[in-house]
């Protein structure tokens, strides 16, 4: 069974409590029951992830390139514009990353630099892009 690593980025711990109009009602712990329904309709496993802080991330990843994690999900949030020692993370690690976020962050004058980093990016699918993350991730590891 596949083991995915979802990360929530800086700030995403307010969800559901401020930019309401851009983001929902959805508060994280929300979001993380949303995604563990997800991935047992899938069949595979995921460790929730959130912290505000860069390096913790950071180690994080680092941690699951050393485990065995088959993959993980970044929805980076308030990382989105900087970050530039969690994409190099992104890069080194030896499992592909899929960047979700719920809105669509192009569609606001928004560009992230995570996409280069990750195998893939879902955005504008609510809480949904995690379930075609966590699939997309499942697709490419199975049997590996």
């Amino acid at each position: 069974m596949e083991r995915i690593l979802v990360i929530h980025g800086a700030g995403f711990n307010m969800r559901g409590k401020a930019q309401i109009e851009l983001f929902g009602e959805m508060t994280i712990s929300e979001y993380d029951e949303k995604i563990k329904e997800y991935a047992s309709t899938i069949g595979v496993t995921v460790e929730l992830f959130h912290s505000n802080l860069e390096g913790e991330v950071i180690n994080r990843l680092y941690a699951a390139h050393e485990s065995e994690t088959d993959g993980a999900i970044i929805n980076p949030a308030g990382y989105m514009g900087g970050a530039s020692a969690l994409v190099a993370a992104i890069r080194q690690v030896n499992f592909p990353t899929i960047e979700v976020h719920v809105s669509n962050p192009s569609s606001r004058g928004a560009v992230s630099n995570f996409s280069g980093a990750c195998k893939g990016v879902v955005a504008g699918f609510g809480v949904y892009g995690y379930y075609l993350a966590l699939k997309g991730i499942a697709d490419l590891t199975e049997g590996k």
